[in-house]
């Protein structure tokens, strides 16, 4: 099996904790040259330096806030152009909008995670597909939810700007197939993250019940009966940006112990 990503560059968006950290980690073991991006620099220098490097490549990383555009589209436009060091596998990853109903969410969460999601995934691949069409060589995978299968209570907002990433990819994925290009999504389940200490926290408080009876309510839906280590994340997302993986596109990829109640 082709998993070797020696010589090429991969930019993980929201690396400096859960999730996209796991998958820089597994990018980077794999011989990738790893490309961070968040908006904490001391938090991005620290993971930067922890980066295995098996083949000697050297990590660098860009400074975005996932909630302005425009800085997102000042580095995307920067790592574009860099036409010497293209940058072949996009890892879209940002935290999901803050729970609640759908009907009485505000109009501003809506637009803001839209803005968050949506347009700054359009941002960056607006940016760097070209150069992934120039290498012959393209990777783009969003990291969303799977609640792009069957929607979770008590998260309208998120459900709905997730399906909106969902459709855009699948429409990516066929227009850019010709180019060497494949989109998939990952859909994790609920994975030992920062976030899921503060659900945890939140449906302690919104129900009356200790942390510990939320977590046995949440373990009882998942068939493996544990909550998803974040490297497990970061390999489906590593495997999903190798050579073996070249066929398959298009497609949502949960990893979720089995939780999610449809194909």
């Amino acid at each position: 099996m082709e998993l070797d990503l020696t010589g090429k560059t991969a930019l993980v968006c929201g690396s400096t904790q859960g999730i996209g950290k796991a998958a820089a980690i597994e990018l980077a073991l794999l011989g990738a040259r790893i490309c961070l991006l968040a908006r904490n620099e001391e938090k991005l220098k620290t993971v930067c330096a922890e980066l295995p490097s098996p083949n000697g490549q050297v990590h660098f990383y860009v400074i975005a806030d996932f909630s302005s555009n425009e800085s997102v589209l000042k580095v995307a436009e920067a790592l574009g152009k860099d036409g010497s060091n293209p940058i072949h596998i996009l890892i879209n990853n940002t935290g999901g909008p803050p729970p609640g109903p759908a009907h009485s969410a505000p109009l501003n969460e809506y637009m803001s995670a839209f803005q968050n999601h949506l347009i700054n995934n359009q941002i960056l691949v607006q940016a760097l597909w070209s150069g992934m069409k120039t290498a012959g060589y393209g990777r783009i995978i969003n990291v969303i939810s799977t609640s792009v299968k069957a929607p979770l209570k008590g998260l309208g907002v998120s459900n709905t700007i997730r399906a909106a990433v969902a459709n855009w990819s699948k429409t990516l994925s066929i227009e850019l197939a010709p180019h060497g290009i494949t989109v998939n999504n990952v859909l994790p389940g609920a994975t030992e993250t920062e976030r899921l200490d503060q659900i945890f926290k939140n449906k302690s408080i919104k129900k009356g019940i200790t942390e510990e009876e939320v977590k046995a309510e949440m373990l009882s839906e998942i068939p493996a009966n544990r909550f998803a280590k974040p490297s497990e994340l970061g390999q489906a997302i590593a495997f999903l940006a190798s050579p073996a993986a070249g066929y398959i596109n298009g497609i949502n990829l949960p990893v979720d112990g089995g939780r999610t109640p449809t194909l």
